[in-house]
């Protein structure tokens, strides 16, 4: 597998995390929920509670990661902050505004590939800026770009099933950086690969997103993964979903993930963490 493509970003460096610093207490959040809870009504009627009084904020240029027992609730955050899901009670902001239907801000990496199978990489990758009004050729110039950042230059006029599961995630990247969100959001997107496969994954995220410097909300069952990734880790407890904890990271930046993990501080921040979580896994 090619490694991503070094010469297209800035050198890594904390430049992300001096931003969040500067930024904090002085911008609006780029993401809040206030006390919100959500509940779904199921097929025969009863009430299900997904979110309780639950409460978040990201700041600009921030990463943060969510982490908390299987179908607690995790994901239902991400899609509140799309607009796809209303409250039930209390308010979702982005940006300082309320969320009022889908944000072209915002972008999404699924857990599965988000791919049309019928298109080749390029066609996948300028899809979305051809959705949004550029004429084709500037399209597929951009997209040209960015497979390029990606480590995919020369992969262009290949299909889906005709990659790897790791290409195929750096097309899903290329695919949402090159609209230039100022809000990623993430769920689970490298929990289907293989250990050495996801451990380079993690860090071209973490490259594309110095030089990006955009907010990212990330949803994962991967502790090690939350802590060698996130600013900020919000602990959920079982469902009905609450934040039980939030944690900060401050695990210095850059950050390489085949190193991180056996740094000291990792490891106690881990056990401190999963100390906690442990709790609720055994509720739920």
């Amino acid at each position: 597998m090619n490694a991503i493509n070094q010469q297209a970003f800035a050198p890594a460096s904390s430049t992300a995390t001096t931003a969040t610093t500067a930024t904090t207490g002085q911008l609006t959040p780029a993401i809040e929920l206030r006390n919100v809870t959500c509940r779904f009504i199921t097929a025969d009627g009863k009430a299900t509670v997904a979110l309780r009084d639950f409460s978040m904020s990201v700041a600009r240029g921030e990463f943060v990661a969510v982490v908390g027992p299987t179908g607690c609730g995790k994901s239902t955050t991400l899609s509140l902050i799309t607009g796809l899901l209303k409250p039930t009670m209390g308010e979702v902001r982005v940006m300082g505004q309320p969320v009022n239907g889908i944000d072209p801000r915002i972008g999404f990496v699924f857990q599965n590939d988000a791919v049309f199978p019928w298109r080749s990489v390029r066609e996948n990758v300028a899809a979305g800026p051809m959705f949004r009004g550029k004429p084709k050729a500037q399209a597929h110039e951009l997209a040209d770009e960015w497979i390029r950042r990606v480590g995919l230059d020369k992969f262009g006029d290949h299909y889906p099933h005709q990659l790897s599961g790791g290409m195929r995630k750096r097309v899903a990247l290329a695919q949402t950086f090159i609209n230039s969100p100022e809000i990623l959001l993430m769920d689970e997107p490298f929990s289907a690969l293989d250990m050495q496969t996801r451990t380079l994954m993690q860090d071209e995220l973490l490259q594309l997103w110095s030089a990006h410097s955009g907010s990212v909300v990330f949803v994962t069952h991967d502790l090690e993964e939350a802590i060698a990734l996130a600013d900020k880790v919000y602990v959920l407890t079982a469902r009905p979903a609450t934040l039980k904890s939030v944690y900060p990271i401050d695990l210095p930046r850059p950050r390489v993930m085949e190193e991180v993990r056996y740094e000291q501080r990792f490891i106690d921040i881990s056990r401190k963490i999963w100390s906690d979580l442990r709790e609720e896994v055994h509720i739920a």
